[in-house]
């Protein structure tokens, strides 16, 4: 299959070669200094299309790949200058030519070249034409985004623009879905799009981005075609089918209404479905952010609040044995007036799921015994989760001078899981099997808001007030029926039928970021931050275990040892100061803060306090090589706290076979954070080259002290006298060769260093994870498509070692000007090291579309997935503590006709 692939992409590459005429050259200012950045466009006089388009790099270079034997019109264009065209007539020959351009002003046949250009450049803002990379198979964003130069979308929905993670989507200027890329990625129609905007050094608050660095921000902008505006657009999608277990009948509603002119829009999506799609994930809905920011980043603290969620299974798109879904969301954005804009969104999702899994512990030594500790399960679960949020922005901006800004986001759920389970633990020759029933209840809330007032006095003096608020309770709930009692507690009732234990927690946290920024600038290239902030949290946290008797009486366990009644308190004001100054091609922003901490704790009726003074450094220095090249190094000190899940000294049920307590007198962790990152991006031939490479050093750090009885452990958390360090590196290279195929190599590894004690005995783990990719494809208008690609993974947790190989393909073809076929195919290869773990699986989807022309209200399609019917998959993962692998069951084959109507 390797040599498959690598012969693929050499022949890729030859055939884009082989058939064509090279015409280069050089644009030049006047005939003297060499232009960067102007766009050249060749048309075929013959066919009246455009066979060639180009940027060209600093040094004014260009390079067209044309047909040979033809006439072509070159357009040139640039800012400033006076359009110009010239004619080429191609034979067999490659041709060099320099061209001079004239300055002048920008006439309107001029906005029309641009226009038509495939990718222009206006100062940080990259516009991508989405008509010149369509092939006529592409049905939503996701579909166009692909296949853009320099940008990346996984699975996920994630969209990466020269290696940067981009935060904001937005449609016509209003948000789309603030804080999250997937629902506008799989459903914004490709027919819709017109242009794709890239704001790169994206600040949404321009009275800041002069003061600040933005280097790593990235939003992205869809311009829709004329057609769309002021008119509802959308489309209504409809499906049936059978799945080859022919259990339920498949289905499949998708309705999706959007509503966009100057002054409001208004966007409509539902999903419902047995066939394996979540528009929403439960991890999609706890990384959720609502564009909710990390205001104190740059203040050198670092209080997160834990989720004291259960460990309910987090499954993306159809990787579960059944998923049923029902899904509802809409945004919306209105201006009252020019100078206030409501904006929001609320999402209703709700999923029933069911799970099966093979999983196999293997237990790191020592343990109590010194000998080998494994645990084998066979688990079925059922869940059923209904998540809700709701979002509500007001941002008032009478002038260029001052914002006021404020967000409401609220995120409502309910989560249950009942789970069922085979358990064989093998502690050294001894072997013990047992039936357990589990159940696990959690409803959290939060709200969280956000208040901000900038104002601009006078070109030296910039004032900026953000507040934050979160308000957040948990309540998780957790049951586990055993026939063996795995820990002793006191006043436990020994000798009944099944060991029936439960755990309630309430955990409620309120906390408020305070910040005031003065900024002065000294001169146009120069300014002085002085910051001062207030982190204050209050948490409270209660637990209580109790046992069910045989007879269904309930035995209340009022130890100090099994309760927790638990305030804290934690305060941080800070002092800050940091100065920026552009020198040439350097950006240096040195910058320290001084804190004073102070926090408390009460419970056992007794109350422990820590109060001291830190001071913490950061440096940031950017070296602009090009317009878009860059180097740039970040270091920053951080002082890490834990929140009250740590400190409460009661013990915890974090599983049937895991117990933990806490410490009160636990203090911070100190880390120290150097990053180098690399960034190159050349518009002349799409090259893009990203290289990153992060060093951690933490003293302090918090970390377990695990005792182990066979496979049952119990745990407390201890401040470490040894250091950890964690290095991570990325590496991208991609580019495209001329405008019909595009070939990209990129490379993650992950090392950690981790200290625990381990029954008594200090241990030192280390993992060490790389994932290689590589891939290649082809963007014909008029000719089948292809992608293939190749993903090596390798996960080493303290010697034993989990590799994967995954080969794939996809196929996409429109043809006679009403058909559309996409195929996909997966393989993959998981074994350990020694392969005693060994499995081989493969996943082929199919769609086969007909609309009779583009411009036909209805479409038909005939879909399968999983058409080699796969049973299961495999993954892997490590703890301080121990290995897991595991199998589980998926999705049976299936077959869906639908029929969708556009609007």
């Amino acid at each position: 299959m390797n040599k498959l692939l690598f012969l693929g992409i050499f022949l890729l590459s030859a055939v884009s070669f082989s058939q064509t005429i090279r015409f280069e050259g050089v644009v030049l200012e006047s005939g003297k200094a060499p232009l960067e950045m102007a766009n050249i466009m060749a048309v075929n006089q013959a066919t009246k299309g455009m066979d060639g388009y180009a940027i060209t790099n600093d040094k004014g270079r260009f390079v067209l790949n044309l047909k040979p034997n033809s006439t072509y019109l070159i357009k040139l264009s640039y800012i400033g200058m006076e359009n110009k065209q010239i004619t080429v007539e191609t034979k067999t020959e490659n041709i060099t030519q320099n061209i001079s351009m004239e300055p002048g002003g920008i006439q309107l046949d001029g906005v029309e070249i641009v226009r038509e250009m495939p990718v222009s450049i206006k100062g940080d803002t990259i516009v991508y034409n989405a008509d010149s990379f369509k092939s006529g198979t592409e049905r939503k964003l996701e579909d166009v985004l692909k296949k853009l130069p320099g940008v990346e979308v996984n699975a996920d929905g994630e969209v990466e623009v020269e290696g940067k993670k981009v935060t904001k989507l937005m449609v016509e200027g209003k948000d789309f879905f603030d804080g999250d890329t997937k629902l506008g990625v799989k459903n914004i129609p490709a027919d819709a799009i017109d242009k794709i905007q890239v704001l790169r050094n994206y600040n949404e608050n321009s009275i800041l981005k002069g003061v600040e660095n933005n280097q790593d921000n990235l939003a992205m902008n869809i311009k829709l075609k004329e057609g769309k505006k002021n008119f509802w657009f959308g489309d209504m999608t409809a499906g049936g089918g059978t799945a080859d277990d022919n259990n339920y009948d498949r289905y499949f509603i998708n309705p999706k209404l959007f509503y966009y002119n100057p002054k409001y829009s208004i966007n409509l999506i539902s999903n419902f479905n047995n066939i394996g799609e979540l528009p929403l994930t439960i991890q999609d809905y706890f990384k959720f952010t609502g564009g909710f920011r990390s205001m104190m980043a740059k203040g050198g603290s670092n209080f997160n609040v834990a989720s004291n969620d259960l460990g309910i299974s987090l499954l993306r798109n159809n990787r579960a044995k059944e998923i049923e879904t029902q899904f509802g969301a809409t945004n919306f954005s209105y201006n009252p007036t020019k100078a206030w804009t409501l904006s929001g969104f609320g999402i209703l999702s709700s999923s029933i799921t069911d799970l099966e899994t093979k999983t196999q512990t293997n237990f790191l030594q020592p343990n109590s015994s010194n000998v080998a500790s494994t645990e084998n399960r066979n688990e079925v679960a059922h869940q059923k989760s209904n998540l809700a949020l709701f979002k509500l922005s007001s941002s008032y901006k009478p002038s260029a001078r001052f914002q006021f800004d404020y967000d409401i986001l609220s995120k409502f759920s309910k989560q249950d899981e009942d789970n069922s389970l085979l358990r064989q633990s093998i502690v050294g020759s001894s072997s013990n099997t047992e039936n357990i029933l589990t159940a696990k209840r959690q409803d959290p809330k939060s709200v969280n808001q956000n208040l901000s007032f900038y104002y601009t006095h006078n070109d030296k003096n910039i004032f900026a007030l953000e507040m934050q608020h979160l308000y957040q309770d948990e309540d998780p709930f957790y049951n586990a029926n055993l026939q063996t009692q795995p820990f002793s507690f006191a006043g436990y009732l020994a000798g009944q039928n099944r060991n029936d234990i439960n755990q309630t927690r309430f955990v409620r946290t309120n906390k408020l970021d305070t910040k005031l920024d003065y900024y002065y600038m000294l001169t146009a290239k120069s300014n002085i931050n002085i910051t001062l902030g207030n982190t204050y949290s209050f948490q409270s946290f209660d637990s209580s275990i109790y046992q069910i008797l045989d007879n269904g009486t309930q035995n209340n366990l009022t130890d100090a040892s099994t309760t927790n009644n638990v305030n804290y308190n934690f305060n941080d004001a800070f002092l800050g100061l940091h100065y920026k100054i552009l020198t040439g091609k350097f950006t240096f922003t040195p910058g320290v803060s001084l804190h004073a901490y102070n926090m408390t704790n009460s419970q056992l009726g007794t109350d422990f306090s820590l109060n001291f003074y830190r001071v913490l450094p950061d440096f940031l220095a950017l070296y602009q090589i090009k317009k878009a090249e860059t180097l740039t190094y970040n270091y920053a000190m951080t002082n890490s706290f834990t929140d009250i899940n740590r400190l409460a000294e009661g013990f915890v049920l974090n599983g049937f076979n895991s117990l933990s307590r806490g410490s009160r007198t636990l203090e911070n962790a100190t880390q120290q954070t150097h990053s180098l990152r690399y960034f190159k991006y050349n518009m002349f031939n799409f090259e893009n080259i990203t290289g990153f490479i992060t060093y951690a050093r933490t003293i302090d750090a918090v970390k377990s002290r695990a005792n182990f009885v066979g496979v049952n452990q119990t745990s407390s958390p201890f401040n470490t006298d040894f250091a950890e360090e964690t290095l991570s590196g990325f590496g991208s290279y991609g580019r495209s060769f001329s405008k019909n195929y595009k070939a990209s190599f990129n490379t993650r590894l992950n090392w950690a260093k981790f200290n625990n004690f381990q029954n008594g005995v200090f241990a030192t783990a280390e993992s060490f994870t790389q994932v290689h990719t590589l891939t290649a494809s082809t963007n014909y208008k008029n000719a089948p498509n292809i992608e293939l690609g190749y993903s090596y993974t390798v996960n080493d947790y303290n010697n034993a070692k989990f590799f994967t190989d995954k080969p794939f393909v996809r196929l996409d073809y429109y043809f006679l000007k009403s058909f559309s076929f996409v195929s996909e195919y997966e393989f993959y290869h998981y074994y350990n090291k020694d392969k005693t773990v060994e499995n081989e699986y493969d996943f082929l989807s199919a769609s086969l579309i007909y609309q009779k022309t583009k411009d036909s209200k209805w479409e038909y399609k005939i879909a399968a997935t999983n058409i080699l019917n796969t049973k299961s998959l495999n993954d892997d993962s490590f703890s301080q503590f121990s290995t897991r692998t595991s199998q589980y069951i998926v999705q049976p084959r299936y077959l869906i006709f639908s029929l969708k109507y556009n609007l």
